[in-house]
């Protein structure tokens, strides 16, 4: 199942974490640990944010993938499912 992993991290943990060079490598672990499709970066409401796209059959990896994100950076994470528009075209 193709999967959308948002996550938004605290101003504060996150000025920390790129101070001490924990934000990077945090986030390319999850990108790594997924095997991320595509991965956007932004600001939302003046927070760092992320959306991984990935694929993922079995969802007992859920902490392993979201337990390196609290843990590092205080991270809010949402995560749902997605279609392209190859899927929605089928599903139609």
């Amino acid at each position: 199942m193709r999967l959308m992993l948002k996550f938004t991290i605290p101003v504060e943990k996150g000025n920390q974490a790129e101070k001490d060079g924990t934000l990077g490598p945090a986030i390319a672990r999850l990108v790594e640990t997924v095997k991320a499709e595509a991965s956007y970066f932004a600001l939302e409401d003046g927070k760092r944010m992320g959306i991984v796209i990935f694929e993922e059959s079995d969802q007992a990896r859920m902490p392993v993938i979201n337990e390196p994100l609290f843990a590092a950076l205080d991270a809010s994470i949402e995560i749902q499912p997605v279609l392209n528009a190859e899927d929605l075209q089928r599903a139609l």
